[in-house]
């Protein structure tokens, strides 16, 4: 097995790390630990000094995907973990992400059950989100913000330039995964409380944010997918408006007209899309 490094985002996160950073040292003695400090005003850095973890800090806060980046930057390893720092994610199932990704995976997901979620409505989101992204790639996603992953470190580094800073680097990074052809794997965790502060997830200005992402991914992954049902939906609403008017007034109306526009012009917008992204996606030799 190649070297392991395992990142911990952390923003205000001292009372997960003290229970956390043990475990893991104790389980895995020789693996890197990093801990990103993402401007963290409690004692968040000292702490992850003090119990052996290499820190980096920012002097303000830049979110969990900037976190996540400057920590993968920095990690030596061939095998990339990425965890919680509030004490949800055990270092027991570190192993079986690592079992899963020995079989020939690119990136194994830790993949949370119902009990797993938040509160109801964060779950309900989360299965709707997990639909969303199952129909645009074509395989079943079953956590698509799970934030607890291994990946082998190349594979994960050709993506850091399309991670959002903010939340929702597990959205991104699961869907350019796919795209490329990279296996993927989920393996069923159970998830503890969260110690300390509630979570920074904001629920509604953060779903509304999710949901951008996943159609921004889904122009990124396969545009036609996102695009022609929508073309498709004005024709068959202009068509529709035709016949009736035909019926009615024995004419065409600008009405119809504008419709069936609307559904040429988006059509040739999603084809564009397609050509950009297969450009995004290529590979230099």
């Amino acid at each position: 097995m190649p070297e392991l490094s395992i990142i911990l985002p952390a923003k205000n996160e001292a009372e997960g790390l003290r229970r956390t950073l043990p475990v893991l040292r104790g389980a895995y003695p020789d693996a890197e630990i990093i801990v990103v400090n993402d401007g963290s005003t409690d004692e968040t850095a000292r702490i992850s000094v003090e119990l052996g973890a290499n820190v980096l800090s920012s002097p303000y806060s830049m979110g969990n995907g900037a976190a996540i980046k400057r920590g993968a930057r920095a990690a030596t390893g061939g095998i990339l973990v990425f965890m919680d720092a509030d004490g949800q994610h055990s270092a027991e199932h570190i192993a079986r992400l690592l079992a899963k990704l020995d079989e020939g995976y690119d990136m194994v997901v830790g993949a949370r059950d119902s009990d797993g979620q938040a509160n109801f409505h964060r779950g309900l989101a989360n299965a709707f989100y997990n639909t969303l992204a199952s129909h645009m790639t074509g395989h079943r996603i079953d956590d698509l913000t799970s934030g607890f992953r291994a990946v082998r470190a190349e594979r994960f580094r050709e993506f850091l330039h399309l991670l959002p800073n903010g939340f929702s680097y597990p959205t991104t990074s699961t869907m350019a995964f796919f795209r490329s052809a990279y296996p993927v794997a989920y393996v069923p965790i159970p998830v503890a409380k969260r110690v300390g502060n509630g979570s920074h997830i904001r629920p509604f200005k953060d779903g509304i944010r999710f949901l951008l992402i996943i159609f921004k991914i889904a122009t990124l992954y396969s545009p036609m997918k996102l695009f022609a049902p929508i073309a498709g939906g004005f024709f068959a609403i202009g068509l529709g408006y035709y016949g009736y008017t035909f019926a009615t007034t024995h004419r065409l109306t600008n009405m119809s007209t504008l419709l069936f526009s609307a559904a040429v012009i988006i059509f040739l917008i999603g084809l564009i899309s397609e050509q950009i992204t297969n450009l995004t996606y290529r590979r230099d030799s």
